[in-house]
């Protein structure tokens, strides 16, 4: 008995979500471990729901149980309490933005969790490091660490509603990142998963926080109607369920589409409301952005003071939390105050420490503004050449990330979501009619039969055979759902890859871009002097790794099914390299595209080509593309 009560609180927890606040449930659960003198495991049970109930309502009680919960768990030696105990941990600091302390705790949890083979536990911990990446700014980091994690659960989690919120999450987390890079297309086919998922399971605060980040997408596009809209569906979710973390970023999110509009006196209404939210749940992270949209807003309005004011206190959270986006706003508002002041030099080395750190995290939605304002301080101190140099890489940037192509491909993929969606209602309620009308037609034959005392064999069996039918024809119907879904599925497998090998082509011409301008500033010792270093920094990150390899190579083998392995039964010894240039031959790639993404002359490519014909034993008359083609 003892055994199960422990394993009905684990699984709670594991399975549990906080949707609404249970007060009955929460004190319930304080009389109980009130009462309970034994400290044992059903005690640390009783302690992990209370945390998880209180842990965004009451964070600071929340905080406390997860550290008597961690206290017992030590002294009996109980390895799944010391493994809960410090993932809450975590998830308190985390919730404050003390990232440091959160990575702390979720390591020695997720220590726990390997040693048991808690499959979920390392999700969750997964997850929430993450998490904290992201919000580091280490936004590579919390894509790779958010896929190893999805994978996790498409392998381990049995289907259901609990495997399709925690894809939902994943993609989720996947969708904020690439917001933050400012991969809008990527982060939509991310967003619109995650809806999808959230939906399905009818979970409404999760869909709330999609549709708020759909709404940052949409802003980000210039579409600020939109985006509002999308928020005021997601704070009056959040606000029902009095979900307050919540609501700091979407009162924020809400501020800035109004001060985008230029309606400062509605922006300032909500960035309040965020602050306001922001103390009251102690969130750094929230508190450090409304701060910065208010300092903003006062920039706009050409109070100075007070924006410095609010600039520098965003700084400071930003700076002791460890908050490089947040700091990277600080820094620019600052630039701007100084531009305007006339202290020319100042607003360039605050222009220049945001420029530093944007290019740290690959954050190209600030990189474009940076070099778009620091072109315009140069041209204040008359050295136009410098000017005209930013001015063009916040051109390429521009062109890279805003274009109109771009721009086209998140509507393109909007609609076919709607599409889709109303598509699945309108043959759900067609198959419910027809299922109706079968079912009335059986009812009509079985009163028939009754009221003619017509119950003969013969009858008897065209009934059967009737039911047969439709038996078979459920079957049918069936089979061809199911296969309607897996073609959506690798349809959307193939809009990922072609993502990906778009990311990569793009990231390659940029890094041949950036070679040029070396090229330039070689015979300039002025420009030299000034940025051979930062350029030399940002062509080593920017440099095409094999995490990109392996990120395309993943979506490449979801789509052409085990063609690596078809490949190396012909050419058993086949390269990295010679598998690279396969497969971007499968794909139909001309040779000048496989040229940039491998970041050589096109004469190279015509080289490999041969010479990977030559290996594979393939005569003059056969061709390399239509063999692999056929693989």
């Amino acid at each position: 008995m003892k055994k199960k009560i422990i394993l009905i609180f684990v699984f709670l927890y594991f399975s549990g979500t906080i949707e609404s606040q249970n007060t009955k449930l929460v004190d319930s659960l304080k009389t109980e471990l009130k009462n309970r003198k034994l400290d044992d495991s059903i005690k640390v049970g009783i302690l992990t729901m209370l945390h998880e109930k209180l842990m965004f309502s009451k964070p600071e009680d929340a905080k406390s149980y997860a550290e008597q919960e961690l206290e017992i768990s030590k002294k009996i030696n109980y390895n799944i309490g010391l493994a809960l105990g410090n993932m809450h941990l975590g998830d308190y600091h985390a919730n404050r933005n003390e990232n440091d302390s959160a990575m702390y705790y979720n390591t020695i949890a997720k220590k726990y969790f390997v040693e048991l083979k808690q499959i979920r536990g390392i999700i969750f911990i997964n997850h929430s490091i993450s998490s904290i990446e992201q919000v580091k700014g280490n936004f590579d980091k919390a894509i790779l660490m958010t896929k190893e994690t999805l994978n996790l659960i498409i392998k381990h989690e049995k289907e259901g509603d609990l495997k399709t919120k925690f894809i939902g999450a994943q993609h989720h987390n996947l969708a904020v990142a690439y917001i933050e890079k400012g991969s809008y297309k990527i982060a939509l086919t991310h967003a619109l998963k995650a809806l999808k998922c959230f939906e399905e399971i009818n979970h409404e605060p999760r869909k709330a926080s999609v549709l708020k980040d759909i709404g940052v997408i949409e802003s980000s596009l210039g579409n600020e109607m939109s985006s509002i809209n999308y928020f005021e569906q997601a704070i009056e979710i959040h606000e029902r369920f009095g979900e307050k973390t919540y609501l700091v970023y979407a009162f924020n999110s809400l501020g800035n589409s109004y001060e985008n509009l230029n309606d400062y006196v509605s922006a300032v209404k909500y960035y309040d409301l965020a602050i306001e939210y922001a103390k009251e749940v102690e969130d750094n992270l929230g508190l450090s952005n409304s701060v910065n949209k208010l300092a903003n807003i006062e920039l706009a309005n050409k109070q100075f003071s007070k924006a410095e004011k609010l600039f520098s206190e965003a700084k400071s959270i930003a700076e002791k939390e460890g908050l490089k986006p947040t700091l990277i706003n600080a820094y620019e508002g600052l630039s701007h105050v100084d531009y305007q002041r006339n202290k020319f030099q100042n607003a360039l080395k605050n222009n220049e420490k945001a420029l530093r750190l944007s290019e740290n995290i690959g954050a190209l939605p600030s990189l474009k503004d940076l070099y778009k304002f620091r072109s315009e301080i140069l041209q204040s101190v008359n050295n136009d050449t410098e000017a005209l140099y930013y001015l063009k890489l916040h051109q390429k940037i521009n062109d890279s990330v805003f274009n109109i192509k771009k721009t086209q491909q998140i509507e393109e993929l909007r609609t076919i979501y709607d599409t889709e969606k109303k598509s699945a209602e309108i043959v759900l309620q067609q198959k419910e009619i027809k299922t109706l009308n079968q079912e009335v037609e059986i009812s009509n034959l079985r009163k028939s039969l009754y009221a003619g005392g017509m119950i003969s064999f013969i009858a008897l069996s065209g009934l059967l055979y009737f039911g047969f039918k439709q038996h078979v024809k459920k079957n049918r119907i069936a089979q061809e759902k199911q296969e309607a879904i897996y073609k959506q599925e690798i349809e959307f497998k193939k809009k990922e890859l072609a993502t990906e090998t778009l990311h990569l082509v793009q990231k390659n011409t940029f890094i041949n871009e950036l070679k040029e301008n070396l090229e330039r500033i070689k015979n300039s010792p002025e420009l030299f002097k000034v940025e051979f270093r930062r350029l030399v920094m940002l062509l080593k990150k920017e440099s095409a790794e094999d995490k990109d390899w392996d990120v395309f190579k993943s979506y490449f083998s979801e789509v052409h099914n085990n063609f690596d392995h078809k490949l190396k039964a012909v050419y058993e010894d086949i390269s990295e390299k010679e598998m690279r240039l396969a497969s971007f031959l499968r794909m139909n790639l001309s040779t000048k595209e496989i040229a940039s993404m491998l970041n050589v002359l096109p004469d190279s490519v015509l080289k490999s080509k041969y010479r990977l014909k030559k290996k594979l034993n393939l005569d003059k008359e056969t061709d390399l593309n239509h063999f692999l083609s056929g693989l």
